[in-house]
């Protein structure tokens, strides 16, 4: 099985052999990495740090062994529950802690978890914090608290009531339009925690759920990530339903995607594209997303008279640009929305709230805001790494193969032709090279990764 370390966090599947997979041992060895690093930053009298978990089966037993291998180090634990990575973004400030730490491994199957790991800003660590926790890890230079020192557990689980209070306080959140609009909305919450969070609130939004796995249990119902060919039962509740649209996020509720009235996906490149459209037409400014999402961004911002840039893949990438151009919204083309208003993380219930607040506005159903804007198709696929596979000769031998065209280098290789693109990059999360496309039809896209993946091939001789 597998155990990928990187600024990501630290993810595994459950079970096995200690250094191969997320053991108990090793959920220790880097809590304790971590909580070393949350000490070394400064020096004071009290640490604090949030944790909170999805509904994952193994969530439970990775955040005890977590939480207590924190009070082991003289920190105090704010204990959330079940929460969403968003919410615990949020309760670090609000909570004046020194960190969080959100046990999940988003959209990944039910057999990984993970530690995902925060800064006192709530934000995640970037590349130098996370090398350091890293080496950390490695060596032996973590000290313990004695028996009149260990820190203790407080339990809070008020955050996603407050989370959600903070959302509706947003400014451009249309609470008495949404309401006036009596919207019903078929939820898919994948058995985790955003059965929890999206329902309540909807509900405070005046929107009818349908509550569609929506019970925590970790029990996935269909493959947690949130693309159409595993959404074929919130389809057909929507159609069932006579919905307005449907809601589907990943176990930790950071993606957010949206189902037509007509049981059609509006995509998950569309979420960004969408609440895009919406804040910069209230508030002039720029935006920021990755550079493997859609071109539609760029067109809606500068329809709006602001300037677009592509960061590398990867959360803390992408904030790290927002903050340097004053981007007022971004995120990622897998339906993550960051909104520096309430907090710099990807927030699915900032974008509910900003896409009800939307289409209460204009007062159009879904299937018609997603034909106004431009139309773009991707293709999403992946190449399983092998052991001993050279994949950093890989992406330089399509470099140069493709060395003619307008190429971007600093997330893997990102090949912009006239009318289409395709990003090659190794993931931070799996053992896979991801390939993406966009064109202006589907066949085209699909057309474009299945040639660069028989490429790929080809040079690798696999």
């Amino acid at each position: 099985m597998t155990l990928i370390k990187s600024i990501s966090g630290i993810r595994g599947t459950i079970g096995g052999e200690v250094g191969e997979n997320l053991t108990p041992i090793d959920a220790v060895k880097f809590a304790s990495a971590y909580g070393t690093w949350i000490k070394q930053q400064r020096t004071k009298d009290n640490y604090r740090v949030v944790v909170g978990r999805d509904a994952r089966i193994s969530g439970e037993m990775i955040q005890n062994l977590v939480m207590n291998t924190l009070v082991g180090l003289g920190i105090h634990v704010v204990d959330l529950g079940l929460s969403t990575t968003p919410t615990v973004e949020v309760a670090v400030p609000m909570e004046h802690a020194d960190g969080g730490i959100i046990l999940t491994a988003s959209h990944n199957p039910k057999q990984w978890n993970a530690l995902k790991l925060l800064d006192a800003k709530g934000e995640f660590l970037n590349g130098e914090e996370g090398a350091k926790i890293l080496e950390i890890a490695e060596g032996t230079d973590m000290t313990f608290a004695d028996v009149d020192g260990l820190g203790k557990i407080t339990i809070n689980d008020a955050y996603i009531d407050l989370h959600i209070d903070e959302v509706l306080d947003l400014e451009l959140v249309n609470v008495d339009a949404i309401k006036k609009a009596k919207f019903k909305v078929v939820v898919d919450g994948v058995n985790s925690t955003g059965g929890i969070a999206i329902p309540l609130l909807l509900e405070r939004l005046g929107v009818h759920p349908v509550k569609l796995f929506c019970e925590p249990n970790g029990h996935f119902p269909h493959n947690p990530e949130p693309l159409k060919e595993h959404l074929t039962d919130l389809s057909k509740a929507v159609l069932k339903e006579h919905a307005d649209f449907g809601i589907v996020v990943d176990p930790d509720v950071d993606r957010l995607a949206f189902m037509d009235e007509n049981g059609e996906m509006f995509g998950e490149e569309y979420t960004l594209v969408a609440c895009a459209d919406y804040v910069l037409s209230k508030t002039k400014g720029n935006t920021v997303s990755n550079m493997s999402s859609t071109r539609a961004l760029r067109d809606i911002t500068e329809k709006h008279g602001g300037t677009y840039e592509a960061s590398a893949v990867g959360e803390v990438n992408v904030v790290a640009l927002m903050k340097k151009n004053n981007a007022i919204i971004g995120g990622e083309g897998n339906g993550g929305i960051i909104y520096p208003e309430l907090h710099y993380g990807r927030d699915a219930l900032v974008g509910v709230a900003l896409f009800l607040s939307l289409l209460a506005e204009k007062k159009m159903n879904v299937s018609d805001l997603r034909a106004s804007y431009p139309n773009y198709f991707m293709s999403k696929k992946k190449i399983e790494l092998t052991p001993g596979l050279d994949v950093d000769g890989i992406l330089t031998a399509m470099e140069n193969k493709y060395s003619h065209e307008n190429l971007t280098t600093i997330d893997g290789v990102k090949i912009d032709f006239a009318d289409s693109w395709v990003h090659l990059r190794k993931s931070n999360t799996e053992p896979i090279i991801r390939i993406y496309t966009e064109a202006p039809s589907q066949q085209e896209a699909d057309s474009l990764a299945d040639r660069i993946i028989s490429e790929i091939k080809g040079i690798a001789n696999i």
